[in-house]
């Protein structure tokens, strides 16, 4: 099997620290040279001491749910002979308190919009079984707790 690893890098500057005044933003380092700016959550950790600018931890983890989908639903609708020109998701997740009173993403929402073109054309049925299966097959989603709704959109570009 495969390791996967990124680099979290953070440094205290200036900041005093032990008065919880400290910078969250730092950066993600991946293997292919890709920086990512990083910080806390403005809903976590408010303005200035979180950059608002930078990705969080928690729009991180939609995103990866949402691209480990888009990447299974194009491999398994090429393999079935479909075209896909467009794929534009606008994926959401949703904090709630659990039951020990913490909070933790319960919920995301894929809303996937899908443009086909070709002469294979899906239909709703066609299209929710490709993303049962994509939803069956992401990594990602199999690895966590939240509950992931799909529910999207498609169109096809008349020939």
């Amino acid at each position: 099997m495969s390791s996967h690893v990124a680099t979290i890098e953070w440094q205290r500057a200036d900041a005093v620290f032990v008065d919880n005044r400290y910078s969250r933003a730092h950066q993600w380092q991946f293997d292919g040279g890709a920086v990512v700016p990083a910080s806390s959550s403005p809903h976590v950790v408010r303005v200035p001491l979180s950059n608002p600018a930078n990705v969080d931890p928690e729009e991180a983890f939609v995103a990866s749910l949402s691209s480990c989908h888009m990447l299974w639903f194009l491999d398994i609708a090429r393999s079935a002979g479909y075209v896909v020109d467009r794929y534009v998701d606008q994926a959401t997740g949703h904090m709630q308190r659990g039951a020990d009173g913490k909070s933790w993403i319960a919920l995301v929402e894929l809303m996937p919009a899908v443009a086909f073109s070709g002469a294979k054309v899906p239909d709703d049925a066609a299209l929710q079984q490709l993303h049962h299966k994509a939803h069956e097959e992401c990594f990602l989603a199999r690895s966590v707790k939240s509950e992931i709704r799909i529910a999207g959109t498609w169109s096809h570009a008349a020939l």
